[in-house]
């Protein structure tokens, strides 16, 4: 029987953001596959789940180190705040293989507590350039600086998993990114879990354009900003903005212009109606880093989709995207698309790509016959 410890670093129930949908998809796929699961959760506000333990042999809760009780001056926040003993006691009692959720969770592997165990790191981003992306985007000077030294920290610290265990990218960018700092290391690619086990597009004509994605997220906030003044003020065709706690500059932003809204908090059925109904879903992306879930979602459940290369570069969704290099171009290509229909063979070509990258039961097998 194939047993396997998977370390999350956040409670990945409900799937709601792209971090989470990845890990409980996973867990969800491997499960499925007849793998016993040793879960280990770090839970800082999303509570209990009862729905993992249905799909784990054991669920193991973890409370972060969060505050100044968590800060280091030589690792980043993201880990030590999770250096968890309990954590090492737990993973020393038998000699599974470990699945590390992000380089969050990774703290013990560093330490070299867990020499000699075979371990593999899931990343999640090149999370020094992510952290340098927010640096650049936030209003407050206290939470660039945080930023930037963290960035500078997890330029090292990723550096330094050299060597320590399999790393498996989302993206092949990423995996190029890391075979430069980490010369010693197997690393390998293996695309997103995402939970779309079917493309469902509503062929036809949309009504409206739409950027969704999480609104708290200051790359996010930027980008639909960006969508309000550069594209849309003077496109005069209705634009959605939708997702999670927009903050209040962006919520009057969006209302200025009577084309112009914003959705906050939908539900997810919410969210996958307004998906499914938008005729051009526009997504520019501040950052290269990642695949964002806005992408996969607007790929298997949207319409027309008008994206910069750094969107979806390294996804292999190209073929389904139009790619714009600036503000005249997103307008010039959604003014070309919004009335023009999404016909089967659009259709289609999408559901080819979504059963040629990212089927789970594929990736799941690929997953366990790189474990054992």
């Amino acid at each position: 029987m194939k047993q396997l410890h998977i370390v999350c670093l956040d409670v990945p129930y409900p799937p709601d953001y792209g971090g989470a949908g990845e890990m409980f998809h996973k867990i969800r796929a491997l499960h499925a596959e007849g793998v016993l699961i040793h879960l280990h959760v770090f839970e800082y506000g999303r509570g209990v789940q009862p729905v993992l333990e249905s799909l784990c042999a054991s669920v193991h809760y973890y409370s972060r180190m969060e505050g100044h009780k968590g800060l280091s001056m030589k690792l980043p926040y993201i880990v030590t705040s999770r250096a968890n003993p309990e954590l090492l006691e737990r993973l020393s009692m038998d000699r599974h293989p470990i699945l590390f959720e992000g380089v969050h969770t990774t703290f013990h592997l560093h330490s070299g507590a867990l020499k000699g165990r075979k371990c593999f790191v899931r990343l999640h981003n090149l999370e020094h350039e992510y952290y340098s992306m927010l640096a650049r985007n936030t209003r407050s000077p206290l939470k660039a600086f945080y930023y930037l030294f963290e960035s500078r920290l997890l330029k090292k610290y990723e550096a330094e998993l050299d060597g320590k265990a399999v790393l498996l990218t989302l993206t092949d960018r990423e995996r190029q990114a890391f075979s430069a700092c980490c010369p010693n290391t197997d690393i390998r690619c293996l695309p997103p879990f995402t939970g779309i086990d079917q493309t469902d597009i509503e062929s036809g004509v949309g009504n409206f354009c739409l950027y969704h994605g999480n609104l708290s997220v200051p790359e996010n906030e930027r980008a639909a900003a960006w969508l309000l003044r550069n594209v849309f003020l003077r496109l005069k065709i209705p634009l959605v903005i939708a997702g999670r706690k927009p903050s209040p500059y962006l919520v009057r932003l969006a209302h200025r212009w009577p084309h112009t809204c914003i959705v906050a908090n939908p539900s997810e059925k919410e969210l996958n109606d307004l998906i499914r109904k938008a005729q051009v879903h526009v997504l520019p992306s501040l950052s290269g880093t990642g695949i964002k879930f806005k992408l996969l979602n607007a790929a298997f459940k949207g319409r027309h989709i008008v994206c910069n290369e750094r969107m979806v570069q390294g996804t292999g969704l190209e073929p389904a995207c139009h790619i714009a290099g600036s503000a005249e171009a997103f307008g010039s290509i959604v003014m070309q698309l919004f009335r023009k229909p999404f016909d089967e063979d659009e259709v289609m070509l999408r559901e080819h790509l979504r059963k040629t990258l990212m089927d789970p039961q594929v990736q799941a097998r690929q997953l366990i016959s790189w474990i054992w």
